[in-house]
């Protein structure tokens, strides 16, 4: 089959699917009207859908080779102001382009059933939840994501928005794709007092701030020539009122690093800062780690096939971008810790002002012209890699 015709002949739907999913964005793991729907579709198309964790999965074709397809299906909890007509207004909003990830997969189902006949082994879908909170990976997996039948290759696709140019894919075959993540908890301990005798209170909010400022110190001295970090505190709390002092005080973050070796250094170097510097001005402090993923690290091999298949497509132009490397990070990196895996990131950019606003900005908007290419890339490298590798 010619997937890139297939999926242009189909890119009515897998837009309507697309804003469907955003006008009804859904946050965290638990996503109910999201699963709902694309289990309605993949029923349609008659694929059957089963439930793996908060996830969804179903498989199509048989035997040997397995690969997995994942695309993520959460969105983040904030409000919306790119102003598109199908914008969502329920305090959730998909500012990653997950929505585009599902759309995409489900077109790719479609393709893939049709072709059912001709696929030279397994195609697994992977339709996961809770990707910006980096815990529904893991979950998929504790839930027999990776079982039954055992995939022996994964790959994702991610959309970028931005001044992006068109056609382009960005990949990464020789070292890490993406940061890991680690996200934080600074629970800081104080006395608290009257606003107007500060010396008879321990106040939790100069620990903050002495907090974050040594915090700021940590990735330039105790990063090395070899590792890179970014360490950022996102949220401070503490206080209700102008003249009480509180007892408590709350910071919340995330550190992110390119090597495993760097990260649990770092991550040392976290809880001893915060602790020493709350014993400073007599309180204490403690870091609670409150979810995980390591860093993204491509397998060499099957990126380089994958990316050979996409240059396959007929697109009017294609623009290759190999060794990309990016600080932020991705739960798929659970799934390329325990099998070889792919991601590759699709332009869904503009070259114009709509094109100003970068992911998680409430007024980003991606290019649906990038519905058809990743549909179809999506269908064809796993036709394709199934053909290549059947027993």
């Amino acid at each position: 089959m010619d997937f890139y015709r297939r999926a242009e002949e189909l890119k009515d739907e897998i837009v309507s699917h697309r804003r469907f999913i955003h006008r009804n964005a859904e946050s965290g793991l638990e996503l109910p009207v999201t699963a709902e729907y694309i289990c309605g579709r993949l029923t349609e198309y008659g694929i059957q859908p089963q439930k793996c964790g908060y996830g969804i999965t179903a498989c199509i074709g048989s035997g040997k080779p397995v690969i997995l397809l994942r695309a993520d299906m959460d969105a983040l909890p904030m409000d919306e102001d790119s102003g598109e007509k199908f914008a969502s207004t329920n305090g959730c909003a998909h500012t990653c382009g997950h929505d585009f990830h599902a759309a995409m997969l489900l077109c790719a189902a479609r393709m893939l059933k049709e072709a059912e006949s001709s696929l030279k082994g397994t195609v697994k879908l992977m339709f996961q939840p809770g990707e910006e909170i980096i815990k529904g990976c893991r979950n998929m997996i504790e839930n027999g994501i990776l079982e039954n039948p055992v995939p022996d290759a994964a790959l994702a696709f991610h959309v970028a928005a931005g001044r992006v140019p068109d056609g382009m894919f960005m990949y990464n075959s020789r070292g890490t794709m993406m940061y890991s993540a680690d996200h934080f908890r600074i629970k800081i301990q104080g006395k608290g007092g009257h606003g107007a005798y500060p010396g008879l209170a321990v106040n939790p909010l100069d620990m903050a701030v002495s907090i974050y400022h040594s915090l700021q110190g940590i990735s330039a001295s105790e990063t090395g020539p070899d590792a890179s970090c970014v360490l950022t505190v996102c949220r401070i709390c503490g206080g209700d009122n102008t003249n009480i002092i509180p007892h408590t005080a709350v910071m919340e973050g995330a550190l992110r690093t390119d090597s495993s070796s760097c990260r649990h250094h770092i991550k040392q170097r976290i809880e001893r800062t915060v602790s020493a510097a709350a014993q400073m001005w007599g309180g204490c402090a403690v870091t609670e780690w409150l979810s995980a993923v390591p860093p993204l690290v491509c397998d060499s091999k099957l990126t380089e096939d994958m990316a050979g298949y996409i240059r396959e497509l007929p697109l009017p132009q294609l623009l290759p971008r190999g060794d990309m490397k990016a600080s932020a990070s991705e739960d798929f990196a659970c799934i390329a810790e325990k099998l070889p895996s792919a991601m590759f990131y699709l332009s869904a950019g503009f070259d114009d002002s709509r094109g100003d606003y970068s992911a998680h900005h409430p007024k980003v908007m991606f290019n649906e012209d990038v519905c058809s290419f990743g549909a179809a890339a999506y269908a064809h490298c796993a036709a394709r890699w199934l053909e290549e590798n059947s027993v």
